[in-house]
Order: C-alpha cells, then structure tokens, then sequence
C-alpha cells in the first residue's frame, strides 16, 4: 500500500467519524479558484478523453494534495507555482492517470523519456510527475534566460524547435497551447 492509499483511508475514516465529506469529495470553494478549477476537472463527466480507463487506475487525486505538491516543487526548484498549475490544467487537466494519443503520461504529461531522464520512475505518481515536469520547466526556463513564452513553447514542441526558430515555432499547436498556458498563468495571477 503506498502512502496516498494510506492518507486515504485515513481521511475517509475521519469523514466517517466526523460527518465531514470524505476527501477527494467535489468542493466548492470561491468561483474561479484553483480549488474550483481542480475539483471541476475531477469529477467523472469532465475527465478528458485520453484519460487511462484501466480498473487499476489509481483515485483521482485531491485538489488539496496536487496544489501542495505545485507549492513544494515551486519553492525547491524556484518557479512560479501558477506558471505550474498553467501547464498542469493545459497538460492533463488535473488528471493525474491521463494518458496523450502520442503517450505523454500524468498530471504534467511527460514524455517516458523525459520522465527517465528526470528520474521519475512512475509518471503516473503524482509526486514524481510534479517533481520532474518542475524540474523540466525550470530547465527550460534556465536554457530561454527566464522567457515564459519560450519555456512553454519548448515544454510543447521541445526546445530544440525553439531554438531553430529563435522563438514560438510556427505550429498552430505550440501557438495555441503557449497562449492557453498564457491565459491560465494571467488568471491564476489575477488578472484578466
């Protein structure tokens, strides 16, 4: 049993006890918070597509848990905790079982070969998935002299595009997902 199936069981005994919701319930905290972003693309109807049906698959993970794994990996690897949930609700949409067509895997969607080159040796845990997509983006923004615009465009088309292009590559995917990431960033900060 891993630790999260122990937390589990452990807060929804407390729920039994207490007659709180159990953890992981649907939340509803203000309109437009992380929390209600999170717990919105939990719930069942809303899961993308490309998510993994398997009967194995782990639970889905609490809003709570993925928004203390962003702050932890934010502050070890000093990068801005909205810039990571950006990429998190663009990448899997808060689904940590989500699985790409081309095989890009977790909550930050890694690339197998990414992940093993990060050390991450189970992309579906979402610790190591929000520990080694940090570790990937800090890289990226270290490599583009901290330009956010080119860091996304390289997390999406690979840096190695970026740098032929001397900026966002001229596909309408890395295009469209460097001004969706863009646009969260702006609302998780705030701003319009």
């Amino acid at each position: 049993m891993d630790i999260f199936s122990d937390i589990s069981a452990i807060q929804s005994r407390i729920a039994e006890i207490s007659g709180a919701p159990p953890a992981g319930a649907p939340v509803t905290p203000q309109a437009g918070s992380f929390n209600t972003a999170l717990a919105q693309a939990l719930l069942p109807e809303l899961a993308p597509t490309d998510s993994t049906d398997d009967a194995n698959a782990p639970a889905p993970v609490p809003p709570e848990q993925i928004d203390q794994l962003v702050q932890q990996n934010a502050d070890i690897w000093q990068v801005d905790p909205a810039l990571i949930k950006s990429v998190i609700a663009n990448e899997s949409s808060f689904n940590a079982n989500a699985t790409s067509p081309v095989g890009a895997q977790g909550l930050m969607q890694l690339m197998p070969e990414t992940a093993a080159s990060l050390g991450v040796k189970n992309p579906y845990d979402p610790a190591q998935n929000v520990a080694g997509g940090t570790r990937y983006l800090k890289g990226l923004l270290d490599r583009f002299k901290g330009d956010t615009r080119l860091a996304v465009a390289a997390y999406n088309a690979g840096p190695e595009a970026v740098e032929k292009y001397g900026d966002v590559p001229p596909y309408t995917e890395t295009q469209n997902y460097v001004q969706n990431v863009l646009g969260s960033l702006n609302r998780y900060h705030g701003q319009p």
